[in-house]
């Protein structure tokens, strides 16, 4: 798989050195589906949602070199989805015409009990997030693995199958798919906390 997720500096810092173009390449394979997908959801068009994901990440291009981590201030997830909530109201704005507000106490009274809509954004942004993370991290270690290995993982950790009806399935012992099972929870569950150091 290359470098042990341990080993590696932090990818946040990789994207600053405007050379290390594996790391934004990573970065990117990572986040731009997040951000595309999250546009999508929210009830933009393919077109409209890619430049959402465009500008977001140009925005994090320009701003990663200044950027300094304070963990008082926040994540870096966090600020990414402030930067990507904004682009979005941003394109729904321009993509919506004006219409005529209804008031009165009824009206009123029925905006004040809605959730705030910011904490439920911000939740489905982090639920998004993390099965992203998962996809990307999955398809690494896919890479990385034969594919008996890959399947008895699949089967049962996925799919929920039991470990004896894999086995017979893919003609290994038992002890092999709770093997294989393993070693690949163990890794995914690596390289996810090396991302999430991010």
């Amino acid at each position: 798989m290359g470098d042990d997720p341990k080993t590696r500096p932090s990818l946040l810092l990789r994207i600053r050195d405007e050379r290390d173009s594996a790391a934004w390449s990573q970065f990117v394979e990572i986040y731009a589906p997040l951000i595309y997908g999250f546009a999508r959801k929210r009830g933009l068009q393919d077109a409209d949602s890619a430049d959402v994901a465009q500008d977001v990440l140009q925005g994090v291009s320009t701003a990663i070199k200044k950027f300094s981590y304070d963990p008082s201030l926040g994540s870096f997830r966090g600020w990414l989805f402030a930067v990507t909530r904004h682009k979005l109201q941003k394109k729904l704005s321009v993509s919506k015409r004006p219409g005529i507000g209804v008031g009165g106490t009824d009206a009123v009274e029925s905006i004040n009990n809605q959730a705030d809509p910011t904490a439920e954004l911000s939740a489905t942004w982090e639920r998004e997030y993390q099965q992203r993370l998962f996809d990307w991290a999955a398809a690494q270690i896919q890479r990385s693995v034969n594919e008996s290995t890959w399947r008895a993982f699949a089967l049962t950790a996925i799919e929920g199958k039991k470990a004896r009806e894999v086995a017979k399935e893919l003609e290994m012992t038992v002890a092999a798919v709770y093997l294989a099972k393993s070693r690949v929870t163990g890794r995914l569950k690596a390289l996810i906390e090396q991302m999430e150091a991010t």
